[in-house]
């Protein structure tokens, strides 16, 4: 669930027994619904980002409207695409090109009239044994990308 009890959303990919779901804090963003919505559901706005993606971390970013690929050491290239838009509230995407299916959604709840409370979460379908290895990178990748749509310039 997002935020807190009572607030009706939750989402859930869950397709088996192997799905593991890790969340970001909630994050604040001093602007309206409306305006983070329309910067986070068109992807191409990345390009204003860019440069605060670390180049160590993620190599050979590209991007459109509703896709996102980079490569990372040492798992090699992986892509996002948005499957799914709820106006305002939510974006959903699914993982491709990459060795396990994930699926990652942004869910944003308006606070206040100039102000967004965002949650990311991603659900991905691991092993146990994989489970125990991947899990503490994909929680920090998970906050390192909450911070970053925290921080965009809406």
């Amino acid at each position: 669930m997002l935020f807190s009890e009572g607030n009706g959303i939750s989402i859930s990919y869950t397709k088996n027994k192997h799905m593991s779901k890790f969340e970001s804090e909630i994050k604040t963003i001093g602007t309206n619904i409306t305006t983070v919505y329309a910067k986070l559901s068109d992807l191409s706005n990345l390009e204003k980002v860019k440069d605060k993606i670390p180049q160590d971390k993620l190599k050979d970013i590209e991007f459109d409207s509703d896709s996102f690929r980079f490569s990372v050491d040492p798992v090699g290239k992986i892509g996002l695409r948005i499957i799914e838009k709820e106006e305002p509230k939510t974006i959903k995407f699914k993982s491709e090109l990459a060795p396990i299916d994930f699926f990652v959604w942004i869910q944003l709840k308006e606070s206040a009239e100039n102000e967004t409370k965002a949650k990311l979460t991603l659900e991905a379908d691991l092993n146990p044994f994989i489970k125990g290895m991947v899990s503490k990178p994909l929680q920090e990748a998970i906050d390192k990308l909450a911070n970053l749509i925290a921080g965009f310039p809406y």
